[in-house]
């Protein structure tokens, strides 16, 4: 009977019925779109676009992006709470449930990411695209791929490259991601594979770290 009833709830959850309108109060929303104008702003803001009309649309894409990302998530918060009141005492059908949840975001957020680039290509360069990338996950790509390369020497290009193509991908999730936390949790997942791979690969990573600490403070000190 309990299965019956946790197929029945899963089916429910894909029609949309426990979707409920939260809604925001005008002052808040108005708020809100103002961070989020402000925050695209910025990252269109160096990509060097002349033309102001169409730096405005660019502004306007990466904007309504981080609306609609917020729209998913608000959504899937909804249902994972009426799930959880729905399934109150019983561990499995919750479990489940949330899963099930947590798999239709995943879905609907790549479809979301997908549309996305397809409209900043359609305006920008490849370049462009990721300098928008990094914009709105802090340069972490960057930041990390340089620090990698100053703090081991000896890496291979095959390193390299290797190195770089895990951060790119921790980009692309992070870039979804509902949170500065979560956006940099990303990355922190892909840098302990990179940490794995370069141990595996003989780096002795606690000696290499140690090296490069030096090294920054005798380039400190020289520049003084």
């Amino acid at each position: 009977m309990k299965r019956v009833y946790l197929l029945l709830f899963i089916m429910l959850l894909g029609t949309g019925i426990f979707a409920q309108n939260n809604a925001i109060p005008a002052n808040e929303k108005e708020a809100y779109l103002k961070v989020i104008t402000q925050r695209a702003d910025k990252i269109a803001s160096v990509l060097n676009i002349s033309d102001e009309a169409k730096l405005q649309k660019v502004s306007h894409i990466i904007r309504d992006q981080y609306s609609n990302l917020n729209d998913i998530y608000t959504e899937r918060d909804t249902r994972i709470k009426e799930i959880k009141k729905t399934t109150e005492g019983d561990k499995t059908a919750t479990e489940a449930a949330v899963k099930a949840e947590n798999d239709k975001t995943d879905a609907e957020l790549a479809k979301l990411h997908k549309k996305y680039l397809a409209k900043l290509s359609a305006q920008l360069t490849e370049d462009q695209v990721d300098q928008v990338k990094n914009g709105m996950t802090y340069g972490v790509l960057p930041l990390t791929y340089k620090a990698y390369q100053e703090q081991i020497l000896t890496l291979t290009e095959e390193q390299k490259k290797q190195i770089f193509t895990w951060l790119t991908e921790a980009r692309e999730h992070a870039m979804d991601a509902e949170s500065s936390d979560k956006k940099h949790a990303w990355f922190g997942k892909y840098k302990g594979r990179i940490n794995n791979y370069l141990s595996a690969a003989g780096y002795d990573l606690k000696k290499e770290g140690q090296e490069w600490e030096k090294r920054r403070k005798s380039t400190a000190k020289t520049d003084k």
